[in-house]
């Protein structure tokens, strides 16, 4: 199955609040799908739409991270694939205590920082098929949720940092996050060029790219 690029920290995506899905169809299933696909190829604990470009209210979670796997077990390739689970239009419903813990973000390789975030908390979302659950999260399950919750609205881990740590983290990887911020605009450039839109999904046929298309008018 193909996969998507991952967005990196620069992204104007990844600054952007997501809109609710509406449409539960079979091209949205296919978008459900690649963005998990993505993931497991990243070898990541969850990933959010916005991270690939598409703006949704979508994450996928792998299954050490949803709940579904014991993290303290080693798991083959086709267990984790089945175990991943794909969560549309998410609320907390309710959140309780305090957990910190170390987070990194596929759009910010390379970059860890400690987040304090809610223990535990009831997550409502929808499936695939627009089907409506209810669940609880705790641990490394109620981190992963809140993480991409708020990959959803614009929010990236670092903005949860005090101001002094976040400063250090930054200052700590000022070149790191730099280059991505290159690599975010050449990539966007190079979809320009290649006359395909920002976004993914839905899938378009690509545009001639400026310099191959003709200038001039078709006669009537």
């Amino acid at each position: 199955m193909p996969t998507f690029p991952i967005r990196l920290y620069g992204d104007a995506v990844l600054r952007r609040r997501a809109q609710p899905v509406s449409h539960f169809d079979a091209e949205f299933r296919r978008l459900g799908e690649t963005l998990a696909e993505t993931m497991l190829a990243a070898e990541g604990a969850g990933l959010a739409a916005p991270q690939v470009g598409v703006p949704l209210r979508l994450f996928a979670l792998a299954g050490t991270y949803a709940g579904v796997l014991d993290p303290a077990d080693e798991h083959d390739p086709e267990t984790e694939r089945a175990a991943v689970r794909l969560v549309v239009n998410p609320q907390l419903v309710e959140h309780a205590g305090s957990r910190v813990d170390v987070e990194g973000c596929l759009s910010i390789p390379g970059v860890y920082a400690d987040v304090e975030r809610a223990a535990e908390l009831t997550l409502r979302y929808q499936d695939l098929d627009g089907t409506w659950h209810e669940e609880p999260a705790a641990g490394l399950h109620a981190k992963a949720v809140q993480h991409e919750i708020d990959h959803l609205d614009g929010v990236l881990f670092l903005d949860r940092l005090t101001r002094d740590v976040r400063a250090e983290v930054m200052e700590a990887h000022r070149a790191d996050l730099a280059q991505m911020q290159r690599d975010a605009r050449a990539h966007l450039k190079e979809l320009r060029a290649a006359g395909l839109p920002p976004q993914p999904w839905p899938a378009r046929p690509a545009r001639p790219p400026r310099a191959a298309r003709s200038s001039r008018r078709p006669k009537p």
